[in-house]
């Protein structure tokens, strides 16, 4: 009788689990990027504010690699990999406009959420570099 109840508690403990992980899943899809911490805005907008804004930081969360075959002007290199849970030296104002952007737009919007967990407040998303008609450099 024990091994059947011993057995039954793990098999409702396996379950259990796994219905809590679809569920944190579920909603990390769901979340829109105001409640992740972060604004997306458009391309056009990013170049706007390029354009007419001073004190931005431009970030590129694609590997190095990705970086020098092309990026756009002035942006700095921070692969989304080796954003943390630690400061990052190249970025020491968190009140800083940052514009986050990769190659297609998966790593930004993971990156902008790790930064705004690490108590950056101003980031703005906008997507990823095969899609940006403005210039490059490379």
């Amino acid at each position: 009788m024990r091994k059947i109840l011993l057995i039954t508690f793990i098999v409702m403990m396996i379950f259990t689990g796994c219905t809590a992980e679809k569920e944190v899943q579920e909603t990390d899809i769901s979340s829109t990027a105001e409640e992740l911490g972060y604004e997306q805005i458009s391309q056009e907008e990013a170049q706007r504010i390029m354009d007419t804004e001073d004190n931005i930081i431009i970030l590129d969360v694609r590997t190095q690699q990705e970086f020098d075959e092309g990026h756009i002007p002035n942006a700095i290199c921070i692969p989304n990999e080796t954003i943390t849970d630690d400061d990052i030296a190249q970025l020491p104002d968190k009140q800083q406009t940052i514009l986050v952007y990769c190659r297609s737009g998966r790593r930004s919007k993971e990156a902008s959420k790790k930064l705004s967990l690490l108590g950056y407040t101003n980031i703005k998303e906008f997507g990823g570099i095969i899609d940006w008609t403005g210039e490059v450099v490379k």
